[in-house]
């Protein structure tokens, strides 16, 4: 009878009517934007009551966050779906895996809830439904950005912010566009927004991620340079990390853009500019929408101006009809544009992609294998000898990461490992020296 006539804000008070609401375990893969939505999947289920588990054992409910974009991926997802569903316990299914092929994961646990990349929002009403032994499926986009949303971080010294969702492109390998739609750009006052209670709340490093962060602003009358000005007048000590960018967007802003790299501190001297392949007959095939040429000249004009500049890439090896050609078309690009990281996939078909109906002209699992183990040897020594041009340089670190070894990130992004560290905290910055390298990280004392 007391809970009829006493106020809600006045039950809340009294102990004995409080409820207080299971652990909740969440796990997440993929790109850093899959991270991001982790965090806030966090943020707004400890906003609704629910504690974050810190070991699986602990927690009510699994909460998975799922990335689709490989095969190697997709089976690794497949891999932890079923392992949770065996523990009996409730299980809610995020990102991008139930979006892009909602039959696969009902097909492995039909009790589970879903949750959408584009429907965070509606984090906790999944949760509680899948808790009180109902299924909710959330799989509609909201109307909402994902900005300015409770968050707890999975590494303190760092603000992964999300700049847009989807993206403009049509490539026919990849799955991601079907789970995330066109793009979406968010205000650059509230990304700046975001940035400033990150900094206030103790980050020193600023990662800018979407699905293709080159398409930034095509949809509102802005653009990735402006947003980057923008970002970097902020005051405050921190570093800013520009994520993925496909070089078809590069030839409109590229000038722009390096003279704002140029010109700012406050920006790593890092780009995430995707190839693909080597082959402009295989690239147009994929529907990429720039030629080599295209990445070449962004890779030349980074490098005229900033030679440190650090370069990542991705190549998909393997790919329909990719000839032996083709490929050493690749191997060919990977050394005149020595990339310091070549992030190689053999092709896998993916659900819902054109590439994947092509199978008249599918490589053969050997011939893809050996290809990959050729690029990689090329990409190990192509890494090794750009880190070999940091072998004794002094300069400072912003240290991001400690676990068996401490490594911090200097003003290229390169990781440092800090030898026989001192009292050090996550966020630290301090001047090393660099005495060795491999073809991973740089090698540093501390001076």
């Amino acid at each position: 009878m007391l809970k009829r006539w006493l106020k809600p804000a006045i039950i809340e008070t009294i102990p004995m009517l409080r409820r207080s609401k299971p652990k909740v375990w969440v796990e997440a893969y993929g790109c850093s934007a899959s991270m991001a939505d982790s965090e806030m999947i966090s943020g707004l289920l400890k906003g609704a009551g629910y504690e974050i588990a810190s070991k699986q054992s602990e927690s009510a409910l699994n909460l998975i966050v799922t990335c689709s974009v490989k095969d190697t991926t997709e089976h690794r997802m497949v891999s932890r779906i079923k392992a949770m569903s065996k523990s009996g316990k409730p299980l809610v299914v995020a990102g991008c895996l139930p979006k892009a092929d909602r039959a696969k994961v009902e097909a492995l646990n039909s009790s589970a809830g879903l949750l959408g990349p584009h429907s965070i929002e509606k984090a906790a009403q999944v949760v509680g439904s899948a808790l009180a032994g109902s299924r909710l499926v959330a799989l509609e986009d909201s109307a909402a950005d994902k900005v300015n949303i409770p968050r707890v971080r999975l590494n303190p010294v760092v603000s992964i912010v999300e700049i847009a969702s989807g993206c403009m492109s049509e490539c026919t390998f990849c799955q991601t566009k079907i789970a995330k739609g066109w793009l979406r750009s968010y205000r650059v006052g509230d990304i700046m927004r975001q940035i400033k209670a990150d900094l206030e709340g103790g980050c020193k490093e600023v990662w800018l991620s979407s699905t293709d962060n080159g398409c930034y602003g095509k949809d509102t009358g802005t653009d990735l340079v402006e947003l980057l000005k923008a970002c970097g007048s902020l005051g405050g000590d921190f570093k800013i990390r520009l994520g993925m960018m496909n070089p078809m967007y590069m030839p409109g802003m590229l000038d722009r853009m390096v003279d704002v790299f140029c010109g700012n501190d406050k920006l790593f001297r890092f780009l995430h500019i995707p190839i693909e392949s080597g082959s402009d007959r295989v690239l147009r095939k994929m529907k990429r929408g720039h030629t080599v040429k295209t990445f070449l000249d962004a890779v030349q004009a980074f490098r005229r101006k900033i030679p440190e500049m650090t370069i990542s890439t991705d190549i998909i090896v393997g790919f329909p009809s990719e000839t032996e050609d083709d490929f050493k078309e690749t191997l060919d690009l990977v050394e005149r544009a020595e990339p310091d990281i070549v992030n190689i996939s053999r092709y896998g078909a993916r659900p819902g992609t054109e590439a994947a109906k092509w199978k008249g002209m599918r490589i053969s699992s050997q011939v893809a294998k050996e290809r990959s183990e050729r690029l990689s040897l090329l990409a190990k020594k192509t890494a090794k000898k750009r880190n070999s041009l940091w072998q004794g340089w002094q300069g400072e670190i912003i240290v991001d990461e400690m676990g068996k070894v401490v490594q911090g990130r200097n003003y290229a992004y390169k990781p440092v490992v800090v030898s026989s560290p001192c009292k050090v905290s996550l966020g630290d910055r301090m001047r090393v020296k660099v005495y060795d390298f491999s073809n991973f990280s740089l090698k540093a004392m501390i001076i």
